[in-house]
């Protein structure tokens, strides 16, 4: 297992900890890899029962490093983006449950990412913001459908189209969060409902999963394969740059002065 991602075993429950606090947990191509990697261990290996997933220090997950996504939107490496899916194929192929813990501030696929989770707690210290038409690009990982089915249209439409934070305690009252704790009792409780889960049988929480996913599925599919395409047309854009240079210079950017339709 690399560095960038804990793994620990206990009771049936596999906990994956993102570990790139220095980065706020933000996703790298290696990250990428390295989830997508250790979600297909874990749904192939029969002594593991359930998935908690976390992160480590003030952050669950910052989304894309937008360094590399810079480098992408340029030309210069088009490998994020198959990481990137390579980790949302792992997420809608998992058959086991998938508990996610959000120690803290979760981002672009750090909050996309829990449309395919069975169960989300949050840390009180946790805020939500799904970035996308602030660095002017398309939704991802299936949140145009799953997000309104999950949180409501209207709860879904503004999440997604504003780039507004959204608290743990709103995020809960939507239905995007399960449970709330303080950050001292988040780990503790969401690996005591994980070890409740485990202690079941395994073939029985897949299929209890299975039952519970396969009319989605058509969905996700069709929804993944739009927003991948619209992602495409708009990456690399002039609002997409202008977010990235505005992030690279560290200010807020400037939209006023795209051409028309942009």
């Amino acid at each position: 297992m690399s560095d960038l991602l804990l793994s620990e075993d206990r009771d049936g429950v596999r906990t994956l900890t993102l570990n790139r606090p220095d980065q706020l947990n933000a996703f790298s191509q290696a990250l990428y890899v390295a989830l997508a990697e250790a979600l297909r261990e874990a749904d192939a290996d029969p002594e593991v029962a359930v998935v908690l997933l976390t992160g480590t220090g003030r952050a669950f997950s910052a989304g894309t490093d937008l360094l590399e996504m810079k480098q992408t939107a340029s030309g210069g490496d088009e490998s994020a983006a198959h990481g990137f899916i390579g980790l949302v194929d792992s997420l809608a192929e998992f058959s086991k449950p998938l508990v996610v813990a959000v120690n803290g501030l979760g981002l672009g696929i750090g909050v996309t990412l829990l449309g395919f989770a069975d169960l989300v707690l949050a840390s009180t210290d946790a805020r939500f913001k799904t970035p996308f038409t602030t660095l002017g690009v398309a939704p991802e990982a299936a949140s145009s459908f799953l997000f309104p089915r999950l949180i409501g249209r209207q709860n879904a439409a503004w999440m997604l189209m504003s780039g507004e934070w959204f608290s743990a305690e709103e995020a809960h009252g939507m239905g995007l969060v399960w449970r709330v704790t303080s950050p001292e009792e988040l780990l503790p409780v969401a690996r005591a409902h994980a070890a409740t889960l485990a202690a079941r049988p395994i073939s029985s929480l897949v299929a209890v999963k299975e039952t519970m996913t396969a009319s989605l599925r058509p969905g996700i599919e069709a929804a993944r394969a739009l927003e991948n395409a619209k992602f495409a047309e708009l990456l690399g854009g002039p609002a997409n740059i202008e977010a990235l240079v505005a992030f690279a210079e560290g200010r807020e950017p400037d939209f006023t002065s795209l051409p028309p339709g942009a």
